[in-house]
């Protein structure tokens, strides 16, 4: 197996943006996915008002501030590549548990991978979803965010999720 190495580095160890000039340009699709856990009373209270707030519809809102996070990735995290995407979609899902699912797809053809984008949008859309429900309780939870799955470019990425008693 090859030795990998960390590749925002040069030569002298100093920080860089990759060059992906050399690269081709191949159709490349991230998944990422962030989980926000309410307190019951918070869970409850956000279905009875059909999911809105004060502030509005916190769903929707989440979706749109998803969206333009993914789209703004390279003005937030150092070296990322500025990418025109093709596609990204935000899915908010509201688990009985009173868990919320967010998951952020993103496409684009390009010579450099989308997995911060789609981890950013699904983050910021998280974070929405926080900001929205705040009044209500301070004690919401955001995190597992991970990325699900990559195609394109040199490594696919799946990833294999496990069930109780092992099975996948």
């Amino acid at each position: 197996m090859a030795k990998r190495a960390l590749s925002h580095l040069d030569r002298e160890n100093r920080p860089t943006m990759v060059d992906v000039g050399v690269k081709q340009v191949s159709l490349r699709e991230a998944l990422a996915e962030a989980r926000v856990k309410l307190p019951r009373p918070v869970a409850a209270a956000l279905r009875r008002s059909g999911h809105r707030t004060h502030k509005g519809p916190v769903f929707d809102t989440a979706v749109i501030a998803g969206v333009m996070a993914a789209k703004r990735t390279h003005e937030l995290i150092p070296f990322c590549h500025p990418l025109g995407l093709e596609h990204c979609s935000i899915e908010v899902d509201q688990r009985t548990s009173g868990e919320i699912r967010v998951r952020c797809r993103v496409v684009v053809h390009h010579r450099t991978g989308v997995e911060m984008e789609a981890l950013t949008g699904a983050s910021v859309a998280a974070l929405t979803i926080y900001d929205m429900c705040k009044a209500l309780s301070h004690d919401i939870e955001i995190g597992g965010i991970r990325l699900l799955e990559k195609t394109g470019g040199k490594r696919a990425y799946k990833r294999i999720v496990r069930r109780p008693g092992g099975r996948r």
